[in-house]
């Protein structure tokens, strides 16, 4: 099967009569692509940021039905969009409980297990960690160098000019991402414990270097957001391996 990879040549393209059937794309921009008098029975999408946007199938914007029924899937989800303090104290402690259930449920067996490219609910846990870091102790606590080393670089981190030699190379024992999670979530909970909204106004850099200057709620939404969107990806593979 060929692989097409960092290309833009099918931009603007018109495919007519053709055949994509079981093609796989990642990391890919599909915006804006229109689809006319198409087979998509099967077709599985999976998409971040979904609900940044719209999503129409036979000109009904399906973008509200998804999310309303992962709130559905996935009771507290509904909360990442939290305004105040207590909102947001509300929805740490929705997914912080969501994702205890998850880990506490998974074999041990199965913490390593992965499905296809996706990461393992040990990879997962790391990558919340790198997430913690990235938004808490780096956009709004404005630690230097606010890494833990086990944490679970995201893929075009290097191509991006991301320091990777924080990160060991060696997989870290599960026991020990267990703790450094627990650690990383105990700092949001006590940071929450007192934040003002005065403080959830205050404006921050962008952690990762882009033009965003979000405020200080903002940064914890994005922390819910990386909480839920990946419990999701979990279960989802997590039943595929059992």
């Amino acid at each position: 099967m060929t692989t097409y990879a960092h290309t833009n040549e099918f931009e603007g393209a018109t495919f007519v009569r053709s055949s994509l059937k079981c093609a796989t794309f990642r990391f890919s921009d599909l915006s804006g692509v229109t689809m006319r008098g198409v087979d998509v029975g099967g077709l599985d999408i999976d998409s971040h940021d979904l609900f940044l946007g719209t999503l129409l199938v036979n000109g009904v914007d399906v973008v509200p039905l998804v999310d309303a029924e992962l709130n559905r899937r996935f009771p507290g989800r509904e909360l990442q969009r939290a305004q105040t303090p207590e909102g947001l104290r509300e929805a740490w402690d929705a997914v912080r409980s969501a994702w205890q259930e998850t880990v506490a449920g998974t074999p041990p067996d199965l913490v390593d297990a992965h499905v296809e490219d996706e990461w393992s609910l040990a990879q997962t846990l790391r990558h919340l960690v790198l997430a913690t870091d990235a938004w808490l102790r780096g956009a709004i606590q404005r630690v230097p160098q606010p890494f833990h080393e086990i944490g679970q670089i995201f893929t075009g981190a290097g191509e991006m000019g991301f320091d990777l030699s924080i990160f060991r190379d060696d997989p870290p024992a599960y026991e020990e991402v267990l703790a450094v999670r627990a650690e990383r979530q105990d700092l949001v909970t006590d940071f929450l414990t007192t934040v003002t909204d005065e403080v959830l106004a205050e404006e921050r850099d962008d952690p990762w270097g882009g033009d965003w200057h979000p405020t200080v709620g903002d940064c914890l939404r994005v922390i819910l957001e990386e909480e839920w969107a990946h419990l999701r990806y979990v279960r989802r593979d997590l039943a595929r391996v059992t």
